[in-house]
């Protein structure tokens, strides 16, 4: 049996013996228990996933944003001389007319012309182009308050008014002509003692400045072209019927004023 066992015949052999008669009993081997039984789910193990390497991808090289221009800085302000303000002309030119005497038929005997007040004040034109006259309206009827309360009315003191305001000289006898070149041919003939400067157009033009008027009342001023006369700057009546409240500050300009005439005159 066990010879028989050691055989190892091929399928050929086989076959032959098969051919001869010869019957072999070849023994099957037991067939090994290797069959795993599969596992339960007891039995079963959660294998964790293999962690897959990420993967690095490159990428393309991000373009660096171009630089914002920024505007180049304005050069630093280069100080200048405060140069002395002037009055603005506003295309016109500050013309004056002729002076005129005020009150002069209240004095009991003829006086001298020179000396006293010369009244500078402006007088914007009316709505037909032409100038009222001086004591017209209410803005009149105010200076005519205002120098009376002086006790100029009288006539013994001179008083002249000039008005002035903006245009283009005519150049014709008896036109009004410039400030720049009249006042000073006006104010050697009259040679008055104060100089009262009555709104802004007179006291910048007068006091060279352009300051406004609330800055250049409240004191006096020599005048260069007027061999030195002082001149004081107030309000227009016209600005005192507005504005009421800077009435008390007309007043004392006036003060100032009178202050400023010698004994003499």
């Amino acid at each position: 049996m066990s010879a028989v066992q050691t055989l190892k015949l091929d399928a050929r052999q086989r076959a032959m013996l098969d051919e001869m008669g010869v019957k072999v009993w070849w023994p099957v081997p037991e067939a090994a228990e290797v069959v795993e039984a599969a596992p339960g789910v007891d039995d079963a193990v959660e294998v964790a996933p293999e962690p897959v390497a990420e993967r690095h991808v490159p990428q393309a090289p991000v373009a660096a944003p171009a630089p914002v221009a920024r505007p180049a800085a304005a050069p630093a302000p280069v100080a200048r001389p405060a140069a002395t303000p002037t009055p603005a002309t506003h295309g016109a030119e500050v013309l004056v007319e002729a002076p005129c005497r005020l009150y002069a038929d209240a004095a009991e005997a003829p006086t001298s012309p020179q000396g006293g007040w010369l009244v500078v004040a402006d007088m914007p034109p009316e709505a037909d182009g032409r100038h009222g006259e001086p004591f017209s309206g209410d803005a009149g009827r105010l200076l005519d308050n205002m120098l009376r309360a002086l006790k100029l009315h009288d006539g013994k003191t001179p008083v002249h008014l000039m008005r002035t305001h903006r245009g283009v000289a005519a150049g014709q006898p008896g036109s009004p002509r410039q400030m720049a070149e009249a006042f000073g041919e006006y104010a050697a003939a009259l040679a008055p003692g104060v100089v009262l400067a009555m709104g802004p157009l007179a006291a910048q033009s007068l006091m060279q400045s352009g300051d406004p008027l609330g800055k250049l009342r409240g004191r006096a001023v020599p005048l260069a072209s007027a061999d030195g006369v002082p001149v004081v700057a107030t309000y227009h009546p016209a600005y005192l019927l507005r504005n009421p409240a800077d009435k008390a500050r007309a007043w004392a300009d006036l003060c100032l004023a009178a202050e400023q005439q010698t004994p003499s005159a």
